[in-house]
């Protein structure tokens, strides 16, 4: 992909953190830095370009735990609406920042453990000029996230509604997936409660969702 366009990266950073209880989740530690940061720290060193977060629900802490790294900022006004309106917001965004991206590696905030050698094996899978350019990790048999989407898929993935992410989209769009084998866990595990939380600070290995 030398002399073109990179793929975006977008963060969903949004959500209600409800499983959590009180607390914003994406701004709670794990060994002294926050959730959304290992997020972006990832979405950066790894050469997405450009990286946009998608913020809602304690925005200005998310924003304030995210100074000093090379990211844009959009708001999602509706985080109530679900994932989707996250979605939405962040390719309205790659509108104005990137239109010409070939396409957008999707991240979620919660999920700290992804490592920017996951990401680079996605980069590696693409071919924005098809026949597969949908590319979701795979560990030990088992799908996770991050997922990169060809930008051709942009508009179906707007029309999306309700908490739900792309993946009815990819069953529909089966032809269109790669599968990329990575050695680490981390693409399956995220942190939605407490007990996860105090798992991971407790130098526990991560557990698949």
């Amino acid at each position: 992909m030398s002399g073109t366009p990179r793929p975006a990266g977008i963060i969903l950073a949004a959500g209600l953190s409800r499983r959590m209880g009180s607390a914003n989740k994406l701004v709670l530690e794990i060994d002294g830095k926050s959730l959304v940061r290992r997020v972006a720290e990832t979405a950066v060193s790894a050469g997405l370009d450009p990286v946009v977060v998608v913020v809602g629900y304690g925005a200005a802490a998310v924003r304030r735990d995210l100074v000093g790294l090379d990211l844009y900022f959009t708001d999602n006004t509706r985080p109530e609406a679900g994932l989707s309106s996250s979605l939405r917001a962040g390719l309205d965004a790659l509108d104005v920042i990137a239109p010409g991206a070939p396409g957008a590696c999707i991240l979620l905030g919660d999920m700290p453990w992804v490592r920017p050698v996951d990401i680079a094996a996605l980069l590696a899978g693409f071919d924005p000029e098809g026949p597969r350019e949908i590319c979701v990790p795979v560990h030990e048999g088992r799908r996770g996230n991050p997922v990169l989407w060809g930008a051709r898929f942009f508009t179906e993935m707007r029309a999306l509604r309700g908490d739900v992410g792309a993946r009815e989209l990819m069953e529909r769009h089966a032809a269109a997936v790669r599968e990329v084998p990575v050695d680490g866990s981390g693409v399956l595990a995220d942190v939605d409660t407490p007990e996860a939380l105090r798992a991971a600070t407790a130098g526990d290995p991560p557990r698949a969702s």
